[in-house]
């Protein structure tokens, strides 16, 4: 039996739907982007109690003249780490909200490497009854593998557990990293799997192809966001995943996967960000940009919009979302033109975002997330090596997270392999933050552009321990201890002293800042950098988003973690030298 204030919400909705009750909101003279029909007609949009209930004119507490702008759905980003942008979840929907975001799905298996099933929580609590929905995934990989020590773990029994206390916030089971233990018939990665049966269950599978495929596919993942070449993401939809096409600030799949998407075929498509800048958020928007970017590739309007609407809320299965329709869930935007797609209006559950509340601070505070055993010292980061000694370098490839096995000869000074700024070859080291084990990983990465100085961050995929390069053991050691006494964060040391430091207090992930803040810090951050950095074009526009990866063990080719330097193509650990 319906509740009665249910029931009475409903037959209001249905007054106004047949024109006996005024409106609480109509939107005049639109020329709506219908994502279900697949058309742009005329329109008059009516809205009661935060739903659409028709498309004809009549009274209204509120009328807004669409003057003939373009009235399309609001934004669903299918797959985003919240935590990546380094906001706190009130902040990131104070922040994506002007660009039209309605809802997010996000995998917090970030902070939940950090703080197990105490962070997911924290996520949960900070982004509820927020104006833009977060729907969360339940973290399949934590940790992503036994070869990085991350500060949790988390099993098939506490899947099964969240997903029955959060029906209607956790959808399913995030993205399975682990695609070796799946094809393998690994019996943990199977059960997480089978805990998550009649949920949705999404993948992560780059350069996996032929058979193995099909037993990944088999097992129950049903999407892909990690295709870089366009034959992978075909093979991928000859075998029914659901193709997401990522464009983040540092992973950018979408000029090369665009031409994949036809008239037959664009619903099996969505638009994801995955991992956003917040200064990029900020600057250059979020899933209005990719919509935008799409269009300028050759994509259909209406067919653009429905890969950031229509089409992740049916993969998600959310009812009555990402369209704009009688019953549907009034989210929707005002833009001047398809084309720049300038949104000029937002309105979230039928209201105004200029009515709408976010607060920008952190509802709770996690616990410390530092616990680094000893000091680093320079023996400690010292590399014996003999000359002529060769090493394998972890070779970054601009614009993708995947790296390469780069084997370079090593520069070898009183016995010890260092940096080498004239070939863009730096020192790096992964620091153990979580446990105090007193590990650390040592290595080299080639693309850094660093001239002198370091950088160090906490935010390292996918463990999340303590990450520095650089070109002298000083400046690392010096980067690294700002972020042990901070609690977390990034740092740029250069000639003795730090140079500049964001400080990340919340699981060493995100700021409990506004974002105006953050993004102050964060374009000082960028500026220390350049000063010790290759001048441009050569320095990077994100190096430390590109450091955050050189870490994350599910994604090849070579990676270094806080065990040693890791080869993702045979999956096993490898030594650092020839």
């Amino acid at each position: 039996m319906l509740e009665p204030e249910k029931l009475d919400t409903w037959r209001r909705r249905l007054a106004v739907a047949r024109g006996d009750a005024p409106a609480d909101l109509l939107i005049k003279g639109a020329r709506l982007v219908n994502v279900l029909s697949g058309e742009i007609h005329e329109a008059d949009v009516a809205v009661a109690d935060g739903v659409v209930v028709g498309f004809s004119g009549r009274e209204a507490a509120r009328v807004v003249d669409a003057d003939g702008r373009y009235l399309c759905p609001g934004l669903i980003d299918g797959h985003i780490h919240i935590e990546s942008t380094l906001l706190s979840p009130p902040v990131f929907a104070r922040a994506v909200a002007p660009h039209g975001t309605c809802a997010v799905m996000c995998d917090p298996h970030e902070i939940a490497n950090v703080l197990g099933l105490a962070g997911i929580e924290y996520m949960l609590a900070c982004s509820r009854d927020l104006p833009v929905t977060c729907y969360f995934m339940m973290p399949s990989c934590v940790p992503a593998t036994d070869m990085a020590t991350s500060g949790a773990r988390i099993g098939a029994t506490d899947v099964a557990a969240m997903l029955a206390r959060y029906p209607d916030r956790i959808l399913g089971l995030a993205e399975v990293m682990n695609y070796p233990g799946v094809v393998a018939g690994d019996a943990d990665m199977l059960r997480k799997i089978r805990a998550a049966r009649g949920r949705v269950v999404d993948g992560h599978a780059p350069g996996l192809t032929g058979p193995a495929l099909d037993a990944y596919v088999t097992a129950g993942p049903g999407s892909d966001h990690e295709c870089t070449h366009l034959e992978e993401a075909r093979e991928k939809l000859r075998r029914g995943m659901h193709i997401m096409i990522r464009q983040g600030s540092t992973e950018q799949n979408l000029e090369e996967l665009i031409p994949l998407v036809t008239a037959e075929n664009a619903g099996r498509f969505s638009l994801v960000s995955d991992d956003r800048d917040p200064v990029d958020l900020s600057r250059k928007g979020h899933l209005n940009a990719l919509v935008a970017q799409a269009i300028a590739c050759g994509v259909p309007p209406v067919a653009a919009v429905a890969m950031a609407s229509i089409n992740p809320a049916r993969y998600f299965n959310l009812r009555r979302r990402g369209a704009v329709a009688p019953g549907y869930r009034a989210d929707f935007v005002l833009v001047n033109d398809m084309e720049s797609f300038d949104i000029t209006d937002v309105f979230l559950k039928g209201r105004h975002i200029a009515d709408l509340e976010f607060s920008d601070y952190s509802c709770l505070t996690p616990p410390r997330a530092m616990h680094v055993a000893g000091d680093v010292t320079e023996a400690r980061l010292a590399i014996p090596a003999r000359k002529g000694a060769r090493i394998k370098a972890i070779g970054l490839i601009p614009g993708q997270i995947v790296t390469e096995c780069r084997v370079m000869d090593a520069l070898v000074e009183d016995g010890l392999a260092v940096a080498d700024p004239s070939r863009d070859l730096a020192k790096l080291a992964v620091i153990e933050r979580h446990k105090a084990t007193g590990n650390i990983g040592l290595g080299f990465v080639a693309g850094l552009k660093l001239q002198h100085g370091a950088i160090a961050g906490t935010v390292a995929h996918d463990a999340h321990n303590l990450i520095v390069a650089g070109t002298n053991d000083a400046d690392m050691i010096l980067a690294a201890q700002a972020l042990m006494v901070s609690g977390g964060g990034f740092a740029v040391a250069g000639g003795g002293k730090i140079l500049a430091q964001v400080r990340l207090p919340v699981a060493g992930l995100m700021s409990d800042a506004p974002l105006e803040v953050v993004m102050e810090g964060l374009v000082a951050l960028r500026a220390a950098y350049r000063q010790i950095a290759r001048p441009k074009p050569e320095a990077l526009d994100h190096p430390f988003m590109a450091m955050s990866f050189v870490s994350l063990e599910v994604i090849g080719a070579l990676r270094l973690t806080d065990q040693g330097l890791f080869d993702v193509t045979s999956f096993s650990r490898t030594p650092l030298f020839v």
